[in-house]
């Protein structure tokens, strides 16, 4: 378990990090961004802290089961009356006109 291991981020931190990512970011906007990453980063840091040992990973938060239906076919092979409109097919594939050159 990592605990402590986030490091605090500064007005740079976020004003390089809209650099790279190329957004427009105001003073008062990276101000507000600093501290809403500081709070992700220190929940992040709270739930690391958390004592996870012998408790099972779950895939989703409830215990949801699908109702999965039958897997059956339930229309009609129509590929014959598809291709028989298209411009151009060959062995049963669509041919296309070549756009990249």
């Amino acid at each position: 378990m990592i605990v402590g291991y986030f490091m605090s981020l500064t007005l740079a931190d976020v004003k390089r990090i809209a650099y790279l990512a190329r957004i427009e970011v105001s003073e008062t906007e990276a101000e507000d961004y600093l501290r809403q990453l500081s709070g992700i980063f220190e929940l992040v840091e709270q739930m690391q802290a958390v004592d996870t040992t012998g408790i099972e990973p779950m895939a989703h938060a409830q215990d949801v089961v699908l109702r999965l239906r039958p897997d059956s076919v339930s229309e009609t092979d129509r590929r014959g009356d598809y291709q028989a409109v298209a411009p151009q097919t060959e062995a049963g594939l669509y041919l296309v006109p070549k756009v990249i050159e």
